[in-house]
């Protein structure tokens, strides 16, 4: 939100605030964000706050359905951790920060058991085993779940976890701003959505597990309200580091249903979970071909993400999609109830919509999922801001160029109960914010939003936030070129134009909260137009129409930086997988899908 000031100017005197002084903050209340406070409050930290934009138990971890690896071997006894970091390394090709991966696919047998004994519902085996399922590109049955509201469950268990442990926990605040002097983090301003009452938080150490930026696409599977960049463009806003931005995951499968509708049209672009096609789900052409014989033979629907959503897209593209501009996906052929037990919320889902996923094929297309990229991180989660830490969707370096599906919860829990383990090393207290970024950071951004609230004008809120999803479709999307890139740059800097004559109302409303979100998603897309014009290979999720080949020397991460008020470009190397996990490399496990059948 740093061009807010430029654009809005400052006015009057500061309003009145609240300071609130807490050891650890933690912005974020989905999976990463409640892991984290669990683990500090076990290792005898009292002095935290967890805070969230939603009611107590609302995050966009509730969305992730199919599941979370972890190589328990219930049905696959020969697959281990080395063999879950191996696949990982090889979906993200990689470009993964090795040192991270392999501390998840550790961590997850333990955390997954740690689940269980806190009264997760998995889904189980005859024998009462935690159950696994096939997922893409994973070379053994690694992904535990429940039924398919895996997410749902997990953060279930984790609030109710953290209410066991009287964690404290604040909801309706939106973090606007952090406050720093780009070397330490002193603290974090922001408004009380229900009041509009200004709120400062002075504390010891900031965990920013404040989500992705897949919403800034206009087809996406979020709501329209999560994952705008907030912890992206917070910690690049404070001085933070941006890595891996281009890498945007578009999950093959969200619902591609008919826009005029209104009943289907909110739907669009959400997630028909991966678990349908792990559970023995079918893609078809319009032309009732099952085409990814001819793009994946040996994989099939359970290839690589990237790869199944760039299958689909050419099958559109040359004429043999659906008549909502999508392909099918048939799970028809297995028994209904069957599809009941393994995908209960599915099944649901489209029978409220007059639809039953037992007896008939959905339409499905692509849809922005996932951001791979995000803030630079150190082995504890940690900033190069002291006391500034990010994980979760906001951190980058565990996917690299492609997210292994299942892994995203799995990178929450994993890097939550790190990052809570650090910081309980020496418990933070909550300092004094200097004088000077009191005066010159708080106040003064305290007057930049209370200048917004009320602000006149004449673009709806709502149509500059469209316009920047419409340019990241269209120029940052699935399929990329350089013209276009530059293209999309110049629209993002003209509707930058728009931001200070925007019509806002109060604080407390929703376009308001919209506003902000603007600014966030302009700092993000532009950090993913940035880094995609300059990676002038396909590799991953990243795909160049003017550079098809995955090119050697782009073995490495790009970073973005602030410099004399822009964005600066830098490179980064990649570190070597340990001893262990090459081996298993060397290897060559992979996922052959006729098992399944």
């Amino acid at each position: 939100m740093g061009f807010l000031a430029d654009q809005a100017g400052i006015s009057g005197d500061t309003p009145e605030y609240t300071q609130i002084d807490i050891g650890v903050l933690i912005i974020g209340a989905g999976a990463a964000g409640a892991r984290t406070a669990i683990e500090l409050s076990q290792q005898g930290v009292e002095d935290l706050l967890v805070i969230g934009k939603r009611s107590h138990g609302d995050a966009h971890t509730t969305w992730a359905r199919g599941g979370v690896n972890g190589a328990l071997g219930t049905h696959d006894p020969e697959d281990d951790w080395t063999i879950h970091a191996a696949d990982t390394l090889n979906e993200g090709h990689f470009i993964n920060d090795s040192d991270k991966v392999e501390a998840v696919a550790k961590q997850m047998p333990d955390r997954l058991r740690e689940l269980d004994e806190w009264g997760m519902e998995f889904s189980r085996t005859e024998d009462g085993n935690i159950d696994q399922r096939y997922f893409g590109a994973q070379s053994f049955r690694r992904t535990a779940f429940a039924g398919d509201h895996t997410g749902e469950s997990m953060l279930n268990t984790l609030v109710e976890r953290a209410q066991d442990l009287n964690v404290p926990y604040r909801e309706n605040v939106m973090i606007t701003k952090l406050l720093t002097d780009a070397n330490q983090i002193y603290g974090a301003v922001g408004f009380d959505m229900d009041t509009g009452d200004f709120l400062l938080f002075n504390t010891g150490a900031i965990v920013l597990a404040a989500g992705g930026y897949s919403a800034i696409y206009n087809r996406h599977s979020s709501r329209d309200d999560e994952n705008n960049g907030d912890g992206p463009a917070l910690a690049y806003d404070a001085g933070a580091s941006l890595m891996d931005m281009e890498f945007v995951q578009f999950h093959p499968t969200g619902m591609a249903v008919d826009e005029t509708d209104s009943e289907w049209s909110q739907w669009s672009g959400r997630l028909v979970t991966e678990a349908v096609r792990g559970e023995g789900g079918r893609l078809y052409n319009a032309n009732g071909e099952r085409f990814m014989e001819r793009y994946s033979p040996k994989q099939m629907e359970l290839d690589a993400r990237d790869v199944v959503a760039r299958a689909i897209a050419k099958e559109i593209e040359e004429g043999r999609g659906t008549e909502n501009g999508g392909v099918y996906l048939d799970i028809s052929h297995k028994e209904e109830e069957f599809i009941q037990e393994r995908l209960p919320r599915m099944y649901e889902r489209f029978a409220s919509l007059g639809v039953n996923l037992a007896k008939e094929p959905v339409e499905v297309a692509p849809t922005s999922h996932y951001g791979m990229g995000g803030v630079v991180v150190d082995n504890s989660g940690e900033t190069e801001i002291d006391g500034l830490y990010a994980i979760g969707e906001t951190m980058a370096g565990v996917h690299g160029a492609n997210r292994l599906g299942g892994n995203s919860l799995a990178e929450t829990l994993a890097f939550g109960t790190i990052t809570g383990a650090h910081l309980a090393e020496n418990e933070p207290t909550p300092g004094i914010v200097p004088s000077e970024i009191r005066q010159s950071e708080a106040k003064s951004h305290f007057n930049e939003l209370n200048t917004l609230a009320d602000q006149s004008g004449q673009h709806s809120v709502m149509d500059v936030y469209e316009e920047i999803q419409e340019a990241m479709w269209e120029h940052g999307g699935l399929l990329r070129e350089g013209e276009s890139i530059e293209r999309g740059l110049s629209k993002l800097s003209a509707i930058e134009e728009k931001f200070g004559q925007m019509d806002i109302g109060k604080i407390t409303s929703r376009t308001f909260e919209f506003a902000v979100d603007v600014a966030f998603m302009l700092t993000s897309a532009k950090a993913v137009l940035i880094s995609a014009q300059e990676r002038t290979e396909s590799r991953g999720a990243h795909h160049r129409l003017d550079y098809t080949d995955t090119a050697p020397k782009w073995q490495q991460n790009i970073c973005i930086q602030q410099e004399n008020g822009g964005m600066q470009v830098d490179t980064s190397s990649v570190s070597p997988p340990s001893k262990s996990v090459q081996e298993a490399l060397d290897a060559g496990y992979e996922l052959d899908y006729h098992q399944l059948e």
